[in-house]
């Protein structure tokens, strides 16, 4: 079974950054891509961030440019860098390999709001 532990969430003001962590115990890190995923409140989750074993990355177009998803194998810890946080961007995030297993953590949130 797969231990999915996120931190690093909190209240920021528009235009701030953040930088969330997740440890991940089990063997799914060195083999899987890693995603970052977040919930707001009423919708879905949605993956909002994607980092493969060999550094390939993409992202949904509403953070392409402001976040950033790193990870560090020798960790087992993946990362995501907010800069320049909206609003819009309040939600529960999650990480999660990708494509998602039942495997979820209870998520950190992140407010932003002034």
């Amino acid at each position: 079974q797969v231990q999915l532990v996120e931190s690093g969430g909190g209240l920021v003001e528009p235009g701030g950054s953040l930088r969330l962590s997740c440890a991940a115990s089990g063997s799914i890190f060195r083999i899987y891509a890693m995603g970052w995923y977040r919930q707001a409140p009423g919708q879905q989750r949605e993956l909002i961030a994607v980092r493969t074993t060999t550094g390939y990355t993409n992202y949904a177009d509403s953070v392409k440019g402001r976040f950033t998803i790193s990870r560090d194998n020798a960790k087992n810890t993946v990362y995501l860098q907010m800069n320049s946080l909206k609003p819009e961007d309040t939600a529960v995030y999650y990480c999660n390999k990708e494509p998602p297993n039942s495997d979820w953590g209870q998520g950190t949130q992140v407010t932003v709001s002034s």
